[in-house]
């Protein structure tokens, strides 16, 4: 999930990313809830936790940082492990342009 320039992930994920040794962030705690529209369509749904991925990189230089548009820069390690997880959005990425 994001809500730019702030990025969540889920725990899971934030330990693939730990595991992978990627450089650029730290996260930090995060609440979550969902909306009554939500509830309603999907009731019971039991989220998973997540943590804040705050993004400290530097573009082109870090995993992670964030360019000029405000929008997340990631390196090929970084993109991989997004799309080996899952991560939607991955799959629209663009080359970095300094």
């Amino acid at each position: 999930m994001e809500r730019t320039p702030c990025f969540i992930v889920t725990e899971r994920l934030g330990r693939e990313i730990e595991q992978a040794g990627l450089s650029g962030m730290k996260y930090d705690k995060v609440e979550v809830s969902t909306s009554e529209v939500c509830e309603e369509l999907h009731p019971g749904l039991q989220l998973p936790s997540f943590l804040w991925l705050k993004v400290e990189g530097r573009p082109g230089e870090d995993d992670f940082g964030i360019g000029s548009d405000l929008r997340l820069v990631v390196s090929t390690r970084a993109l991989d492990l997004l799309k080996r997880n899952g991560v939607s959005e991955a799959e629209r990425a663009e080359p970095f342009q300094p």
